[in-house]
């Protein structure tokens, strides 16, 4: 792989691993790149030969003990070549001992598992034409005016590792609409919606139970002239999917979250939408 030259990306270059992603079918948003950058700079990965793009990927240092892998593409014409072993060797490196997670389509999984990763559930995409859910009976507020510290520890509680910065950019980012519900100063329910190359993603959508869940996205659609959305959904959340079906939404494609090790113990039932596939 001598013909490889494998350096970190520069944050104005992490825009290709976006393209690449769209042209996937992946769907990324509008304002993911600059939105990615926030997180760990030094932890996107481009592989190039004869100075041009041939492998991308991250691997997205979260804290002490927790890193997410994603973007991890090699370009059509030079597939199947051993760029892409060397590019994810390269990503691996960069965690060092920390517990990587990643989404990775189902037929990888073979391929994920040899490299110490094991099956933890299924995030299952939904989409089509929105239709704002009736019965809103909370006062739904703008997810901006909720201090990020407390935003931030309730992600703690979904998420495997601290992610304030990336919080605060993806909350404030133009174009991207956030909703939350507060009751006696406790954040019942929130999320985010943003646009993307085709349609809308709604993630994270995090709420305490399918009532509240179904108000706050009923929140987010009606803010915006949404057209076609698009929501990963947690198998493990059966309420969740039972609700994504009576909006009328349909099974896209699925991936297979996977962990090398032991996360700290999440509440899953709380997961509604998936915050993105690339960094977790």
């Amino acid at each position: 792989m001598s013909n490889l030259r494998i350096r970190r990306m520069r944050p104005d270059e992490i825009s290709i691993a976006v393209d690449w992603a769209a042209a996937e079918g992946w769907n990324p948003g509008l304002a993911d790149a600059a939105c990615f950058s926030t997180v760990d700079p030094d932890g996107f990965f481009i592989g190039e030969l004869d100075g041009a793009p041939a492998a991308t990927i991250s691997c997205i240092n979260y804290g002490a003990s927790f890193a997410f892998l994603g973007f991890y593409i090699v370009r059509k014409d030079v597939r199947g070549c051993g760029y892409g072993l060397h590019i994810w060797n390269a990503a691996l490196a960069h965690a060092g001992a920390r517990v990587i997670g990643l989404d990775g389509v189902p037929a990888q999984q073979q391929n994920y598992k040899k490299a110490g990763f094991k099956l933890a559930y299924a995030n299952i995409r939904f989409g089509g034409m929105a239709v704002a859910p009736d019965g809103q009976r909370d006062r739904v507020i703008a997810l901006a005016e909720v201090p990020l510290a407390l935003v931030s520890a309730d992600d703690a509680t979904v998420f495997p590792g601290p992610r304030a910065a990336f919080l605060r950019a993806w909350i404030g980012s133009p174009g991207h609409i956030g909703r939350a519900i507060v009751r006696d100063g406790r954040l019942v329910a929130w999320g985010l919606m943003r646009p993307c190359r085709k349609g809308n993603k709604i993630g994270p959508l995090v709420a305490d139970d399918r009532n509240a869940a179904e108000a706050l996205l009923g929140a987010l659609l009606a803010g915006a002239d949404t057209g076609e959305i698009f929501i990963d959904i947690p198998n493990l959340n059966r309420d969740a999917i039972a609700l994504a079906q009576d909006l009328r939404l349909a099974p896209v494609f699925e991936t297979a979250r996977m962990y090398t090790g032991a996360i700290p113990p999440l509440q899953m039932e709380r997961v509604f939408g998936v915050t993105t596939l690339e960094l977790g």
